[in-house]
């Protein structure tokens, strides 16, 4: 009788107190990364439409060198500028940007083409991108 009794008394598990233990760890640890993942995706909407802006800005001035306003990129559609004689001016692009917050994260400058970029300047919504045939700096606006 007194074996049976033992086994009875012998439960297998946790206690209500070391689940919620585990629980408030579980949770401190995830109101730690949240934070930290969004800032890491805003990082990477950044990157991404800077690469992509400084593509357009190649794209555009490729295009003024061979003097090519049939070519179609794979980000956006671009207008030209033509002589009378058949000589491209200028070249414009508009692109959609990724990022949810103006500014960079990071606080730094962008440098593409020549131009630095404030980091401040780098804003939501769109950018269009104006290259010139003269050789002049390449204009962004936001």
């Amino acid at each position: 009788m007194r074996r049976v009794f033992n086994k009875l008394n012998e439960k297998k598990g946790f206690t209500l107190a070391e689940l919620l233990i585990v629980v408030a760890i579980i949770a401190v640890l995830v109101a730690v990364a949240i934070p930290i993942f969004t800032t890491q995706l805003e990082k990477s909407r950044e990157a991404t439409d800077a690469a992509n802006i400084r593509a357009i800005y190649a794209e555009l001035s490729a295009d003024i060198l061979l003097e090519d306003t049939t070519a179609t990129g794979p980000s956006v559609a671009a207008s030209y500028s033509i002589t009378k004689s058949g000589t491209v001016v200028t070249g414009t692009a508009t692109y959609v940007m990724k990022q949810q917050t103006n500014g960079t994260a990071n606080d730094e400058d962008i440098e593409i083409g020549g131009v630095t970029v404030d980091h401040d300047d780098f804003k939501t919504g769109t950018c269009t991108i104006t290259v010139k045939s003269d050789g002049s700096a390449p204009t962004f606006a936001w």
